[in-house]
Formats: structure tokens, C-alpha cells, sequence
């Protein structure tokens, strides 16, 4: 439940500190680097984005600092505790190499940040590591993640989902129980930067895994990125008793319930279902990039402006293209007319990738609205 209009206000912003990665992930939106970009926003211009979002009032916008790798970063302390005196709360988006050490994320978090989010993309070492690029971050990943539960802070881990690993899904849940995560996101690849080297799923088995998802949510909370009709799916099924017969479960959904039978025991405790919140691109998020440009999210590569010209708390509120990803009206194609269109909306970074059009259909989702006929 948002407590915030967010046509007024974001509800997260994700700032790219910097692009700079030790890592050459094959699905990586930014394209990361290995050497830090020299137009990277300074210290001081971080510290009016800071201020800016601060300004804003409670509640205040979630604060990610991501990258590229943001231990890359040399003042990332300084910016932490800048953003947690400000009133910001603060998550971490580090990528799994020797920077993530035990001594910095002690720093970092005694310096504010309470979160830390991981992304762990196969159940096997061979599934993760080909798409990281260097062998044994699989490894050092579940080493990670047990870190930062120790040190007390909420571990967020993050699937990218595509052809090459859907089937390993079960077995993610499987251990994302046993390391007692705080949230599991599903992000549904987006063809963007190096993500157009992986093959997406198909509407079809898009549905059967957001449907999966949601039967496990009580096992462990779970959310969606780019995949808003997670929400329209989550209404669907509210209420209905014989859920098979009113979405019959396809290949894919029938496989990953089968395999999670065999994985996860029933006896587990059941912990309460996390709604999805009604955020899209420009709808609640907003992304700043390494050199200061304002993004509706980090896989919709439509510049909206700088932050070194104009507060990004102005350009969102008054950024034509933020307002029109706000107005679900103006959508086009069978998201125009469909009936969830103001709670889900689409992914507006798919449409715009298959289309060229951010307003236009989101390819990843099967549903045909009440009356629509092309």
C-alpha cells in the first residue's frame, strides 16, 4: 500500500553511481565497464540529489544506490550517511566481486544503509556464472548473502528470468527459503543493453511463472520487476475457489509446481503474502544514471533530463513523458481499453523495446481485454 501520490513523488529511485563493474554480465542493462566514467556526478552533485529527494517530506523515496557496482564508488560511505541523516532510507545494489567485503558493508552499515539486494540468476554454478562471466560468483554469491543476513541487514535477492533459466526456479525458491530472504524479485528480462543476447519467455509462459510466484508467496515474500500484470493476476485470483479451473495452468506452470513439490516440504511455515504495489516507469520510480540523467527506470533509455540543470523532484513532476506514463488513458493498443490498465499498465520499457512506442502494448502479457479486437 503506497502512502504517497506518486504524481507528485516518487516512491523509489534507483541512482547509478557509477558504471564502473568488475563483472561482464550478459544481461546487464547499463553495460558496465571496468574503469569509472570521469563525468560521473561529483560527490557534491550527489549530495544535491540527496538533498532534493530529503526536501520532499515523509514519506521520503526509497533510496537505491546502484551501478555498474557501487563499491566502486570511494565516497559511497559519505553518500550513505548523508542519505540516512537526511531521513532517506537506503539499499545497497553491489555486484558480487572482492569489494564486497565484511569490513565495508559493516562500514556502510553503520552508516545507514539497511538493505542490501544480490542477484543470483541460476540454482547451479554453471547457470549463474555464464551469465556473470567469471567463474565462482555463484559461489560467492551464497557466501555473501549469508554475510549480509549476519550483519543485520534485509537481503533482497533479484532473479533476472529468461529462457536459459526458468526451469531452475524451484530450486531458487528452495534456497531462498532456507536463507531466510527478506524479498525475492522476479525480474522479467527486458531486452535491453546486453539483455537483447538472452531469449525472453514467451506471454504465455510469462503467465504460468507469475501465476507460480504467486502460489508461493506465502512461502517466501516475492515481487515482480517489469511485470506489472503480476498485479492484474493477483486480483484475478482473489476470491476464486477453483483457481485451476479458472486459469488452467499450463507446461511451464504445471513443471515448476511439480519440482517445488519435490523441493519445498509442506510443513514449512507459511508467512504472510506480500501485495505487489502499484509502481511502473515514471509511476512511483524514477532512475538517475552515472552522469546525472533522469530516466523513467533503468531499462526505459528515454532521457528525460539532468539533475545538474533541474532537481529531479521538478523533472518528475513536470516531465511530459513522466506524464504520460502516468495517464493509462493515453496508452495505446489493448492496454488502452483493458480493464487493469490503472493497475498494471504494462511494462512500459517492454513496449518501448519491442516498439519503439512506451506508451504501446506490453508483448509479455497474454490477456485480451473485455471488448478488444484488434
Amino acid at each position: 500500500m503506497l502512502h504517497q501520490d506518486t504524481g507528485e513523488r516518487p516512491f523509489i529511485v534507483f541512482w547509478e553511481v557509477t558504471r564502473a563493474c568488475g563483472l561482464a554480465c550478459r544481461h546487464c542493462r547499463a553495460s558496465a565497464v571496468p574503469q569509472r566514467d570521469p563525468f560521473e556526478l561529483t560527490t557534491a552533485e550527489g549530495m544535491r540529489v540527496i538533498d532534493d529527494l530529503a526536501a520532499l517530506g515523509s514519506p521520503r523515496p526509497i533510496l537505491v544506490l546502484t551501478g555498474g557496482d557501487p563499491f566502486e564508488r570511494p565516497d559511497l560511505v559519505d553518500l550513505v550517511r548523508h542519505a540516512s541523516a537526511s531521513g532517506l532510507p537506503v539499499a545497497l545494489s553491489p555486484s558480487v566481486t572482492p569489494n564486497l567485503t565484511r569490513a565495508r558493508l559493516e562500514t556502510l552499515r553503520d552508516a545507514g544503509a539497511s538493505a542490501v539486494s544480490l542477484s543470483l540468476d541460476g540454482a547451479s554454478p554453471d547457470t549463474h556464472d555464464s551469465i556473470r562471466g567469471i567463474a565462482g560468483v555463484h559461489r560467492d554469491t551464497l557466501a555473501a548473502a549469508a554475510l549480509v543476513r549476519e550483519l543485520g541487514y534485509r537481503l533482497q535477492i533479484n532473479t533476472t528470468v529468461a529462457a536459459h533459466n526458468v526451469h531452475e526456479l524451484p530450486d531458487l525458491l528452495a534456497w531462498v527459503i532456507d536463507a531466510d530472504v527478506s524479498l525475492w524479485s522476479l525480474f522479467l528480462l527486458v531486452p535491453t543493453g546486453r539483455g537483447t543476447q538472452l531469449t525472453s519467455l514467451a506471454s504465455d509462459e510469462v503467465e504460468d511463472v507469475l501465476h507460480w510466484l504467486h502460489e508461493v508467496g506465502e512461502l517466501v515474500p516475492t515481487k515482480t520487476t517489469e511485470a506489472p500484470q503480476f498485479r492484474r493476476l493477483a486480483m484475478q485470483r482473489s476470491g476464486v475457489d477453483d483457481l485451476d479451473a479458472e486459469f488452467p495452468p499450463g507446461p511451464l506452470r504445471r513443471e515448476l509446481r511439480a519440482r517445488t513439490q519435490q523441493l519445498v516440504a509442506d510443513t514449512h511455515v507459511l508467512r504472510h503474502r506480500r501485495r505487489p504495489l502499484s509502481v511502473n516507469a515514471g509511476r512511483g520510480v524514477a532512475f538517475i544514471d552515472h552522469r546525472g540523467t533522469i530516466y523513467p527506470s533503468g531499462f526505459l533509455p528515454l532521457p528525460v533530463g539532468s539533475v545538474k540543470e533541474r532537481p529531479l523532484s521538478e523533472w518528475y513532476r513536470t516531465s511530459p513523458l513522466m506524464n504520460a506514463l502516468r495517464d493509462p488513458d493515453h496508452f495505446t493498443g489493448k492496454c488502452s481499453v483493458c480493464e487493469f490498465r490503472h493497475v498494471c499498465g504494462g511494462s512500459r520499457s517492454r513496449a518501448f523495446a519491442a516498439s519503439g512506442d512506451p506508451l504501446g502494448d506490453d508483448p509479455a502479457c497474454p490477456y485480451v481485454p473485455t471488448g478488444w479486437s484488434r
